[in-house]
């Protein structure tokens, strides 16, 4: 037989080979436990047992607040905490500019801009809450053409590179 097949049936032996595991009491050298075993479920029993720890593990950090601990993740008080302080800053933001413009206002009947009689507080109010037009962003002929353009240019130099090489 080759060395190879020596080898390997040497390995598979040594891997199931029996062997004893026995403890015993040191001052009376009575055998407290035995056990027989193989390398083979040894490894089996060692590996099974590293993946259950790495299961338990990832568990207990996915489904409990000792993930807070983990840089990256955010507590669920700070999430909420950011999410009531983003409406609140959007709700001052627009009582904001509800002032602003009545102020304005005021500032035009005041230095004689506008009439007495055409100032009124709710219109001014609606007027600071409308909402901006949406902007059309559809493409200009130019930008096609400029688009096309560089779109022509990349093929080129994409063939000269493919041709180089």
């Amino acid at each position: 037989m080759s060395k190879k097949r020596l080898k390997r049936r040497k390995i598979k032996e040594n891997l199931f080979n029996k062997r004893r595991l026995i403890i015993l009491n040191e001052d009376t050298f009575e055998e407290t436990f035995s056990l027989k075993l193989t390398l083979m479920n040894v490894f089996i029993v060692a590996s099974l047992g590293a993946i259950i720890i790495i299961f338990v593990t990832t568990f207990i950090i996915a489904f409990t607040p000792l993930r807070e601990f983990i840089p990256g993740y955010s507590s669920s008080k700070l999430k909420r905490d950011a999410t009531e302080l983003a409406l609140k800053s959007d709700s001052l933001s627009k009582a904001l500019k509800r002032n602003e413009a009545y102020i304005k206002s005021i500032q035009k009947v005041l230095t004689g801009e506008l009439e007495y009689a055409k100032f009124n507080k709710d219109s001014i109010l609606e007027a600071a809450d409308e909402i901006s037009t949406p902007v059309d962003l559809s493409p200009s002929k130019q930008e096609l053409e400029l688009r096309e353009q560089v779109a022509k240019e990349e093929k080129n130099s994409l063939s000269k590179k493919s041709k180089k090489e």
